[in-house]
């Protein structure tokens, strides 16, 4: 006679995928930044979301039945997401060549490694649930193991949802709206920033009538670091190019969004140039403070010139 294990405790199964895979559903929006595209792009998160909650759902319950080689080989199957993650890189990438204004590789990095957490979080909210439903079901009952499992479920996904977003661009810089100028004849500033030459007269004419120039003052060592990394600011040009629009093409070099430090002095102000289609001030300045603080900008603190003065005048309003 071959000995069988404990039947399969198909409430938390139940529950536990099905919340890992409510949470993705909250979790998952197209935005500005086109992705995941419609209705390809939803279609293979929620699929990949599935296959997280399974294995989340399924975890604890392989390993109540004694399961062990099942429960190894689910461990195994979620080594398979960073895969996944490579594959958004690739694909990604691939389209950042034909648009005007790139997202660039530190934010395509970003949304690849977002969508890759995402999974893990799914797969933390089915376990969660599911070993709920399990320990007080084995106590209580079946009747208290659902009771136990709903509870768990709406807490671990409000507290996913909550923490589904990072830090912006917002929390760590100040962001100020200022005329563009020129000096010199042809050398374009936002406010203290030097952002480039630009030559053409009629070009000229075009960023006084239509452009709009954006100070970036540090509030924090982190945001004094951020705006120093290259990604970021690369991040911040897509952003305003994505939501408010460029009077660009190609053969307009001059007219692409930039954000550069204000340099030979070093005082760790940028300044971003911009012909926007939606001359909006306020769309304008939420885009900026909205941009998301990229992973390889984290990192970074500094101290600059900018920052200290910024505290000190704080400190005097107070």
């Amino acid at each position: 006679m071959s000995s069988q294990g404990p039947p399969v405790d198909w409430v938390s199964l139940g529950l536990g995928i099905g919340f890992g895979v409510l949470v993705r559903l909250l979790l998952l929006k197209r935005d500005y930044r086109h992705y995941p595209g419609y209705p390809a792009g939803f279609v293979s998160q929620v699929t990949i979301a599935f296959f997280a909650a399974v294995i989340g759902g399924a975890f604890f319950p392989a390993l109540v039945a004694k399961e062990y080689q099942a429960a190894t080989f689910l461990v195994l199957a979620a080594t398979q997401f960073t895969g996944l993650r490579k594959i958004e890189v690739a694909k990604l990438s691939a389209i950042d060549k034909l648009t005007l204004v790139e997202r660039g590789p530190s934010y395509i990095q970003g949304i690849a490694q977002e969508f890759e957490e995402r999974n893990y979080l799914v797969m933390g909210v089915a376990v969660a649930t599911a070993l709920a439903a399990s320990i007080v079901g084995q106590e209580f009952g079946h009747v208290w193991s659902w009771v136990a499992g709903l509870v768990t479920g709406v807490v671990v996904a409000l507290i996913a949802y909550v923490v589904k977003s990072g830090p912006e661009l917002g929390d760590v810089c100040e962001v100020e709206l200022v005329p563009l100028k020129f000096e010199k004849g042809s050398l374009l500033y936002a406010g203290p920033v030097m952002l480039m030459e630009v030559g053409l007269p009629k070009a000229r004419e075009r960023f006084l009538k239509d452009g709009v120039g954006i100070v970036l003052t540090p509030k924090t060592p982190r945001g004094a670091g951020a705006i120093w990394d290259l990604g970021q600011r690369q991040a911040i040009v897509y952003n305003l190019y994505e939501i408010v629009g460029s009077k660009t093409d190609i053969g307009y070099g001059e007219r692409i969004p930039i954000c550069r430090m204000d340099l030979p002095e070093g005082t760790g102000i940028a300044g971003v140039g911009i012909i926007p289609i939606a001359n909006d001030p306020k769309r304008i300045a939420e885009c900026v403070r909205r941009t998301p603080l990229l992973e390889t900008a984290k990192a970074h603190a500094v101290h600059s010139p900018a920052l200290i003065a910024w505290e000190r005048s704080h400190e005097e309003g107070k």
